[in-house]
């Protein structure tokens, strides 16, 4: 099956497999795939490692210039760097988790992300995953998709990827971060996290990668009329 030039936009829920999906999509049908919330994560630990966003999740205005110096890229594996540093196991733990969401608030610093991933769709074939790309990053995505699974489903898995990484949380205060930046992202002032009218839902509560792999094979054959 020949797909073309497109650009697939997957949003929905933390800890739906928004990235494990984007990335088996990409693999199946040799597409780049872009981790947009890997970018505000970065942003995150930046904030961090500089002092610049307190416990209280209080952000230092300093943080709007220091962005101009701030390289933030991906490896041709979809890995995120900072520099010449791989930074994906620090973007990844519950203390950068739990700061993202009040970061990925700030203006500022959505357009920051949104001039990366502008500049890496302009020539099309790419899956990016996040929580705004087919309402505001890239609106004229030729296929949008929203994912969900329930709450229970969401935080086994976010707790079970932590726990594989060597951390160890506690399953309630997983499940009360997923909430709280479920809450954030969806009132947030600017693109807050919402369905497009014109996206596909996929609640992969029950699904495994083979039924999720069917799904969107079979959603692509009907909506670009493949063979």
């Amino acid at each position: 099956m020949v797909i073309p030039d497109i650009i697939i936009a997957i949003d929905g829920y933390s800890s739906t497999g928004k990235s494990s999906f984007a990335k088996l999509v990409a693999s199946r049908f040799g597409f780049l795939y872009l981790d947009s919330g890997a970018l505000y994560r970065g942003v995150t630990l930046f904030a961090r490692e500089e002092r610049l966003i307190s416990r209280s999740n209080v952000i230092d205005p300093r943080l709007e210039k220091e962005l101009d110096n701030l390289d933030l890229h991906f490896s041709p594996d979809g890995r995120l760097y900072m520099g010449d540093r791989c930074i994906e196991p620090q973007i990844r733990t519950l203390e950068v988790s739990s700061q993202v969401s009040p970061i990925a608030a700030v203006p500022y610093v959505r357009n920051y992300v949104d001039s990366i991933l502008h500049a890496y769709g302009s020539k099309g074939r790419i899956v990016m995953d996040g929580r705004d790309i087919g309402t505001a990053v890239f609106p004229d995505a030729q296929l949008k998709i929203f994912m969900t699974a329930s709450d229970e489903v969401r935080a086994r898995r976010r707790y079970d990827e932590m726990v594989a990484k060597g951390e160890h949380p506690s399953l309630e205060d997983v499940v009360r971060n997923l909430r709280e930046r479920d809450y954030i992202d969806s009132h947030r002032e600017v693109n807050p996290l919402r369905r497009a009218e014109d996206a596909f839902l996929l609640d992969n509560s029950e699904m495994g990668f083979t039924e999720e792999l069917a799904w969107i094979q079979g959603l692509m054959q009907g909506k670009f009329n493949l063979l």
